[in-house]
This record gives structure tokens, sequence and C-alpha cells, in this order.
């Protein structure tokens, strides 16, 4: 999926690792559109099925109930390094140097404590979905047609799993960001203002910088 990002990338260890870990996210999210398209045809399929010939999709909403761990975690970590997660930075916004960053530092730092916490409470509810002594269909299932829970809710802990290591990252960032007084530093999201984001919009539509399309 094409889009904007406001991250700043060089030769360094921390940006090599950032776009490393990039390319997985960006290889998930793809996978949660994927998932998300093929949620659309799964739904015509039902509409059509039941309205003519009276034939539904059997499990359609446990088929729903699955995808939607898939589509609501897999792009979670990619919306993290691209900062595309709603923030109210009306009081961040107004920082810069060092102020900012350690502003950027803490709550990242917070987050990453949140998420690691979140992480192993899901793994927990993944393992109680989970008998390693029962067969495939004896394990926790949907109510329908007993589909298996335990591959959705496995996903969640690894998912937070892989927004925690892009946290971790971020973290690194935003230190070196404070150590060396860096203005625009790497592998971080970094704020833009309200005509920024505008025409970073714009050109994803448009496909080309906006100010050249002036120019022309």
């Amino acid at each position: 999926m094409a889009g904007h990002s406001s991250v700043r990338e060089d030769s360094s260890a921390l940006s090599r690792a950032d776009r490393a870990l990039f390319r997985v996210e960006s290889g998930l999210n793809l996978a949660a559109g994927v998932v998300v398209f093929a949620l659309m045809l799964l739904a015509v399929a039902q509409i059509m099925g039941r309205k003519l010939f009276n034939v539904p999709v059997p499990g359609f909403i446990d088929w729903v109930e699955q995808a939607m761990a898939v589509f609501a975690f897999l792009g979670i970590a990619y919306c993290q390094r691209v900062g595309g997660h709603i923030r109210m930075d009306i009081l961040i916004g107004r920082l810069t140097g060092r102020a900012l960053w350690v502003a950027e530092l803490i709550s990242t730092v917070l987050m990453l404590l949140l998420t690691l916490a979140l992480t192993v409470g899901a793994f927990r509810h993944f393992q109680r979905a989970f008998d390693w002594n029962a067969t495939w269909f004896s394990r926790d299932s949907s109510i329908d047609i007993a589909l298996p829970l335990w591959p959705a809710k496995l996903l969640v802990p690894l998912a937070l799993g892989l927004l925690a290591l892009r946290l971790a990252l971020q973290i690194w960032g935003f230190w070196r960001a404070l150590r060396d007084d860096d203005d625009a530093p790497v592998a971080v999201p970094l704020i833009e203002s309200a005509a920024e984001v505008a025409a970073a919009e714009a050109e994803t539509v448009i496909g080309e910088p906006v100010g050249e399309r002036e120019r022309g």
C-alpha cells in the first residue's frame, strides 16, 4: 500500500534496522489488506447466495470474527512506524529541540511498557484457548462451524510483539535525538504541520509532488 511517511533514513545501524523491520511490517500490512479484500468478497457471496439461492455461506459470522484479528492487528506496527496512529499533539507539537525528544521518549517508553503487558496477557489468553493435550477440533472453537480460535488468538501477541520491537527502535531513535540534539532524527516519525499532512495526502492521490504540479 502506497503512503506517506515522515521517517528519515540514512546509513546508520539504527536506520538499517528500521528499514529491515519496516519490510516485515509492510508485508504484514499487505496481508491484512488482502484479508479485508477477501472478507469483502465473502460478504458479497453471503448476500448473493442468501438472496438469490437461499444458500448463505456456512459459518459466515465465524469467519468474520476470525478475520477481525487479522486486519485489526497485523498493521498495527506498520501504522506506528509511519506515524499513522491518532495522537493529541496540541501540546507536544509546540515543543522543539531536546524538550520535544524528552516528551517523545517518555511517551514511547510508556507505550512499550503497556504493549509488553498486553502481549503477556494476550499470550496467556491464547494458552487458555490451546490445549496441548487436545485434538485439533476439541480445542476452543467458534459456535457455528467449530473453527479453532487459537490461531487468531495467537496472532494478537505476535502482532503486539512486533509492535514492541518497533517501539524499542523508536526509543533508540529518540534517545539518539536527545543525546545529539538532532532536529531531524532517523527511524522515528516526525511531527508534521496540517499543511504538510495535506500536501502529502494530495501527493499520494495525484502521484506527484504538489509543488511540481502547481509549477507545471
